[in-house]
């Protein structure tokens, strides 16, 4: 009976931490009615991994899909606007910005994904820059599986975080994304 206690004490603990967890352990959306509207950004990267001659046809606009880094763009922006609908605990968001941005890299033959996502509203915009990089490499997946199916999207993370009444967070290690 003490071990029951002491884990519904530790569960009551958790889900004060938890935002999305009421005391009783339930999921919930939050309530952010009572935050003020901020200023908020996020910035998020990921990856898509592949063989040097899909890298190539890639950035040189020659699949037979059509110009991927378009289509990919397009995608991580209305993914983005659309969040609320796939992530069932995000709040609808009005975005006053989403912009998604391609880096090659030959030496690894990866095809670098950075999202920027802006809002003035009450809560941050972490999963919106998040879906946008999400949606655009598997765009990218999507538009060139025909020549290599071998890809692999991956390393997505939030980069940096800024506004709101949480501390900004700005990932350690990362390089400053090229100013174009």
């Amino acid at each position: 009976m003490a071990s029951k206690r002491a884990q519904i004490k530790s569960s009551n603990a958790a889900a004060e931490r938890l935002t999305h967890l009421d005391r009783d352990g339930q999921i919930r959306m939050v309530d952010v009615g009572e935050k003020p509207v901020t200023r908020r950004e996020a910035i998020a990267r990921g990856q898509v991994k592949m063989a040097p001659a899909t890298l190539e046809a890639i950035v040189g606009g020659r699949l037979k899909k059509g110009e991927a880094l378009a289509a990919a763009r397009i995608a991580g922006i209305m993914a983005a606007k659309r969040t609320a609908e796939t992530i069932p605990l995000c709040h609808q968001i009005a975005l006053e910005v989403v912009e998604v941005e391609f880096r090659p890299d030959t030496a690894k033959s990866t095809l670098e994904i950075q999202a920027r996502a802006v809002t003035d509203s009450r809560t941050g915009v972490e999963m919106e820059a998040l879906v946008a990089v999400s949606a655009a490499a598997l765009t990218i997946y999507d538009m060139a599986k025909a020549i290599d199916r071998a890809m692999e999207i991956g390393a997505v993370r939030l980069v940096s975080k800024r506004g709101g009444r949480s501390v900004d967070f700005v990932r350690p290690g990362e390089s400053e994304w090229p100013a174009k």
